[in-house]
């Protein structure tokens, strides 16, 4: 009983041992172990193998990822830098949204240049790369540069590798609309040796009783409304009606019709000047004598009347004429090499008074020397009927006071570089008062002018023009009361002094004998001189 008793607290004993021995030298078995410890050893190596080959792997991955985006960046900074050579995408987009790719750095472009629109930062959602030990792989991180300097780059490389190219004008076409004019404030009667030495056409302060005067008050607004359609509207408010003064008066409105991109070939439509000599033409602004010579201008009243012209000029010739103003060489601005038109005849906002048209036509042509020198030749005419309409009650006219009115006119211009010459001369036939008979009967006229001028530049931006001109007509001023009678010989002497672009004051002494008959004055020849002061501002 003894030795069973032992025998079965050894088994109680052996039997836990047993157990907790089978547990533990399963516990491998049982979780996908071996029980062999060195098959254990390789398997675990062969898994570490393969872990390290798939970490090596994603790392190459994210390497590749990196080199990619690296390529991308470098293809987007070319893009940008490159923007100069894709003109499509530059026109429509870097000249209408400048200011918005320049201001937005966070705008990016894609594969074909298309600007991608920037999310806000909070929806952005950031690529997770898998992590890795650091000693593993190291991520390069690219500095991008900011996308203002970028856009300025382009903006620069385009000006400096394509400056013949036009930018695309702006969106709107009220956004290319232009201002500009001029003011002419004088003083007539400094010195009046005769009060009665007037002249209605010139500058009606010249006479007694008259003080500061304000000879022009101009403002121009003009731009293109497309390629192909632009506009041009001045008005001047120093106008007279009667003894008032400073009425606003339209002096130009037309539109211009440009049938090709250079405007080679191009219809005005509208109320503006009439294409017959240089002295009508050419600005009051740019003029160096105070007034319009008698000969010419006796043509045309006030230059202007309602009518249709044609213009002709390659785009050599139209850049001689911009030239010829741009310079300070006083040129008379861009009417064509050749001009031809139908208006109305009876002068600048004055009703037609018959059912006939007036015809004008010029050809010109500024020839540019080897030396730089400028000389412009002309030749113009027109022909129409034109009705006598300011009458003395006394005066006697053909039926319907009709009459023929054609002239012929040659001009030779020698632009000042220093010295220069302008001359033109007029010859046609027209309405004149006869003061014998009281009666408007058809005459011939004639008539020019010579003018001799010098320009002196100096440093400091102040250009001198001293200048002389002679002056003869005998004829008729068909606008004028009875068509007056007139025989003019008149010389002026002047100096013009430009104090920058926007002051130029103008002294002119001046001296003539002027006979103008009429109704009320049949008998009527003024001699006088006269020291008068302009002072003009530009703006």
């Amino acid at each position: 009983m003894a030795r069973r008793k032992g025998s079965r607290h050894r088994l109680v004993f052996y039997l836990p041992s047993a157990v907790l021995y089978f547990a533990f030298s399963s516990v491998d078995t049982v979780f996908g172990q071996t029980p062999n410890a060195p098959s254990s050893q390789t398997s675990e190596s062969e898994e570490i193998l393969r872990l390290n080959e798939k970490i090596a792997a994603q790392a190459d991955k994210i390497a590749a990822q990196a080199a990619q985006l690296a390529a991308q960046q470098t293809q987007i900074n070319a893009l940008q830098i490159g923007l100069a050579e894709q003109k499509a995408l530059v026109n429509k987009f870097l000249q209408a949204n400048r200011t918005v790719l320049v201001n937005q750095p966070s705008a990016s472009l894609d594969g074909a240049g298309a600007v991608l629109p920037s999310a806000p930062p909070e929806t952005i959602a950031p690529a997770v790369l898998p992590s890795t030990a650091p000693e593993t792989v190291a991520l390069a991180v690219l500095p991008s540069a900011p996308q203002e300097t970028t856009a300025e780059a382009a903006l620069k490389q385009e000006d400096k590798e394509q400056p013949f190219i036009k930018k695309e004008a702006p969106a709107h076409w009220y956004d290319r609309i232009k201002e500009r004019g001029y003011m002419q404030f004088r003083e007539n009667n400094i010195v009046n040796t005769n009060r009665l030495y007037i002249c209605d056409q010139c500058d009606k302060s010249i006479g007694p009783n008259n003080g500061f005067f304000l000879r022009r008050m101009r403002l121009v607004i003009y731009g293109d409304i497309t390629d192909h359609l632009s506009f041009y509207i001045q008005s001047d408010f120093a106008s007279a009606s009667g003894s008032s003064q400073n009425y606003a008066q339209l002096r130009d409105a037309y539109f211009d019709v440009a049938f090709d991109s250079e405007k080679t070939n191009r219809v005005r439509v509208g109320l503006s000047k009439i294409p017959y000599g240089f002295d009508n033409m050419q600005s009051s602004q740019n003029r160096l004598d105070f007034d319009r010579d008698d000969a010419i201008n006796s043509a045309q009243t006030n230059e202007r009347d309602i009518g249709v012209f044609y213009y002709w000029a390659p785009p050599n010739i139209r850049a001689r004429f911009a030239e010829l103003v741009s310079s300070g060489l006083k040129g008379s601005g861009d009417y064509g090499e050749f001009g031809a038109g139908i208006y109305n005849g009876q002068g600048l906002n004055t009703p037609s008074a018959n059912s006939y048209f007036h015809y004008v036509a010029r050809y010109t042509y500024p020839f540019k020397l080897k030396n730089g020198q400028f000389i412009e030749t002309s030749i113009q005419g027109y022909t129409g009927k034109y009705t006598v309409t300011s009458l003395s009650s006394s005066t006697i006219t053909q039926p319907s006071a009709l009459y023929n009115d054609q002239r012929l006119a040659l001009s030779l211009i020698v632009y000042p570089q220093p010295w220069g010459l302008q001359t033109e001369y007029n010859w046609g036939t027209g309405p004149q008062y006869k003061p014998q008979t009281k009666y408007i009967q058809q005459h011939p006229l004639n008539g020019g002018y010579v003018l001799l001028n010098y320009r002196a530049r100096f440093r400091n931006g102040l250009t001198l023009f001293p200048y002389g001109r002679f002056t003869y007509y005998n004829g008729g001023k068909k606008f004028e009361l009875d068509a007056r009678k007139y025989l003019v010989v008149e010389g002026d002497f002047g100096l013009e002094v430009q104090i920058g672009k926007y002051i130029e004051p103008t002294i002119q002494y001046q001296y003539g004998d002027r006979t103008f008959q009429d109704g009320s004055k049949p008998n009527n020849r003024q001699l006088g001189s006269l020291l008068r002061l302009q002072l003009q501002f530009n703006y």
